[in-house]
This record gives structure tokens, sequence and C-alpha cells, in this order.
């Protein structure tokens, strides 16, 4: 996709495949935000998105579902 970047994220407490579900429908939800690939094993989280990721947001979002970003990877 032209314009579009690539993040990948740590993410702390992913355990299941409903945990990897919720983790991409929280993601999905934000503008810009292309694609998300969630890796089970490891909690590696792959953002495709367009400008700037709101990284503090996404943060917050995530932590209401008790996930915990670790911090960013690429």
């Amino acid at each position: 996709m032209f314009g579009t970047k690539t993040t990948k994220i740590k993410v702390k407490g992913i355990m299941c495949d409903h945990c990897v579900a919720t983790v991409k429908k929280i993601l999905m939800e934000f503008e810009g935000i292309k694609a998300v690939d969630v890796v089970l094993k490891g909690g590696e989280v792959t953002i495709k998105h367009k400008g700037e990721l709101p990284l503090e947001d996404i943060k917050v979002a995530l932590a209401n579902a008790e996930y915990t970003v670790e911090g960013v990877i690429a």
C-alpha cells in the first residue's frame, strides 16, 4: 500500500486466540490503521498504518482491556 508505514509493538497479556481477536479489534478502531497482525506466541503485533501512529492512545485502549504495550520493536 502506497504511503503505508509498518510499526511492530510488543504487547503483554496475549494468551489465547480470543486475546488475538480482541487486540486486533481494538487496534482496527483507530483511524489510519489499515491492517493488524498479532502473533500469539511472544505478543508481537504488526500494525500497518497511514500517518503517525497514536501510540499513547493505543497504550491506553489496550490497558483498558488489560493488555500492556511493552514497547516498539521496529
